[in-house]
């Protein structure tokens, strides 16, 4: 590796996003969709029993793994009962110029057969998502791939979401992580144990190297 390169993965910020964790009294808030727009949803939701803690744990890892690649690191939150909403979050990491925002979550669902890796990345909205779109796009495909081949999860593919606000106010690439299924037997098992954090960890750090990297004219 060049001095050069070193010098610029030094120099970039990767903003990591642990999901939900929200004082349940902030939570049930409501804020605009996006910039500007009067629909307004609820700040967290909750996400699905156990997430949240999962989210953290996942998230501290993968600042390790950065950190010893030579990024600087942000997280929104280092605990729970965050005192913000998702616009808070997204405007956390513009205020930083993250070179990507990575949300980590933990899916769910009432078919407790259901399990796998997916990847949410913005949906093209004209003067709210139109400037992260791309990149956005790419750091989606990057960080799924590393994703599917360092755990051997099922892939669920990439989806574009609108109605993130997460998504919404963020000026800087971002991609949320949908980790695996806290309501799949096998699954939540893994996402609890300390390997398969690292093995995620290592994942998302790998892609985000990747992204960050200077492209050869």
């Amino acid at each position: 590796m060049t001095p050069v390169l070193v010098e610029t993965l030094a120099a970039a910020l990767i903003c990591l996003d642990p999901g939900h964790g929200t004082a349940p009294n902030v939570g049930r808030q409501l804020e605009p969709i996006g910039p500007g727009s009067r629909e307004l949803k609820v700040k967290d939701g909750g996400g699905t029993v156990g997430e949240a803690p999962v989210a953290l744990a996942i998230a501290r890892r993968t600042r390790a793994a950065l950190l010893a690649r030579g990024f600087r690191v942000a997280l929104t939150r280092e605990r729970a009962g965050y005192r913000g909403g998702n616009r808070e979050r997204a405007r956390f990491c513009n205020a930083r110029g993250a070179a990507l925002m990575i949300r980590i979550h933990a899916d769910g669902s009432t078919d407790r057969t259901q399990h796998g890796v997916s990847m949410l990345v913005p949906a093209r909205r004209r003067g709210w998502t139109d400037d992260v779109y791309a990149p956005s796009a790419r750091a989606g495909r990057l960080v799924q791939s590393e994703l599917v081949r360092a755990t051997g999860a099922r892939d669920l593919g990439i989806v574009e979401r609108a109605d993130l606000i997460g998504f919404n106010w963020a000026d800087v690439p971002v991609v949320l992580v949908e980790a695996g299924f806290l309501t799949h037997r096998r699954e939540a098992a893994l996402l609890h144990s300390a390997a398969y954090q690292r093995r995620i960890a290592q994942a998302l750090a790998t892609a985000a190297a990747t992204f960050a990297k200077p492209r050869r004219p």
